[in-house]
């Protein structure tokens, strides 16, 4: 028997056919590598997070080793993607799933475990477990809002509710991974947020956005979230060959990484040691706030007094501990500073 496609759903797949992206993920029904590339890509691009995608696979092939794995060892791992919750999250539902025995299968206990949401839930259940489960992100509400003209705010009760409910009657019950991937790829690649490809899109002529003249304007939001800005001071501090060290607690988007000592505000401790400035005004962006920090270098003369939380190593350890990126930029720099003058 032959399922009955709508022709948004007929004319995406057949896109997707001849255009979608091959990546490695796409390759398997292995719900681990799947979950795995679904929680890297999550605020990241797939150019940025494929070749950590890789390297975790190869650290830890299998759930198992990576629930068997320290919170350090992942997040060093991490490094650079930003957005650590992710990796302390994929760490306890690894744990979750080796307690349980397997993989869940249905998309209502995948939803159960640690960080998972519904878009995360429903891309796993759909490319592992073939449940029709349309996975809703900013992909599918823009391509979804401009091609039937829906003007109802996706940040809104009703809105989501309406995307989803358009997403179920969408979906074909036998391709549902297939549609899931072809809406994203479709948003990343044809519908994009910002000047897309209309003039080639294979939909436009039954597009509603198209046909008014509202591309650009779709989709609707009902309220835009304030960035704040941040001023941050980063002190390196050597001593010795020797620098200290802080873990960032719990309750912080940083969580369980490793800083310098950091003031925030004009309160500029008083250090014995030549204090050089390294850089001012780095910018470092988040979702809503935007950091601004400055970069000293203090080589003391005398071992500085610390809060408790710090610790001391050799320079050379440095590798060994898992950092946010603005404390990788600092040592980018530190790294590439001509040797002072005795």
């Amino acid at each position: 028997m032959t399922l009955r496609l709508h022709p948004f759903t007929s004319q995406l797949l057949k896109w997707y056919e001849a255009n979608g992206r091959d990546l490695p993920w796409r390759h398997t029904h292995d719900a681990y590598a799947i979950w795995l590339s679904e929680i890297i890509l999550q605020q990241t691009r797939i150019a940025q997070g494929l070749p950590y995608w890789q390297r975790f696979m190869e650290t830890y092939p299998s759930v198992d080793a990576l629930a068997s794995a320290s919170e350090d060892e992942i997040l060093r791992l991490w490094q650079g993607l930003g957005y650590y919750s992710r990796a302390r999250h994929l760490h306890e539902a690894a744990k979750q799933i080796v307690e349980c025995g397997h993989f869940p299968t249905t998309y209502e206990d995948i939803r159960k475990l640690s960080g998972i949401g519904p878009y995360t839930a429903a891309a796993i259940a759909s490319l592992a477990f073939g449940e029709a489960k349309p996975a809703i992100d900013g992909n599918a509400y823009r391509v979804l809002s401009r091609y039937f003209g829906i003007t109802t705010p996706i940040d809104t009760t009703k809105g989501k509710a309406e995307f989803q409910e358009l997403g179920h009657m969408l979906i074909p019950a036998d391709k549902p991974g297939a549609y899931n991937q072809a809406v994203m790829d479709f948003g990343s690649l044809q519908c994009t947020p910002k000047n897309s490809l209309c003039s080639t899109c294979p939909l436009k002529m039954s597009c509603a956005a198209f046909a008014e003249g509202c591309v650009e304007t779709l989709p609707k939001k009902s309220k835009r979230t304030a960035v704040k800005e941040r001023r941050l001071t980063y002190i390196y501090i050597r001593y010795k060959e020797m620098t200290a060290l802080h873990r960032r607690p719990g309750g912080d988007i940083l969580q369980g990484l490793w800083e310098p000592f950091i003031v925030e505000g004009a309160d500029f401790p008083k250090f014995k040691g030549r204090l050089q400035l390294l850089a001012k005004d780095v910018r470092h962006l988040l979702t809503h706030r935007i950091l601004l920090a400055d970069f000293f270098l203090l080589d003391a003369t005398t071992r500085p007094h610390l809060p408790g939380d710090f610790i001391w190593i050799n320079e050379s350890q440095l590798d060994n501990y898992a950092k946010p990126q603005l404390f990788c930029r600092l040592l980018s720099i530190l790294n590439n500073q001509p040797e002072a003058a005795p």
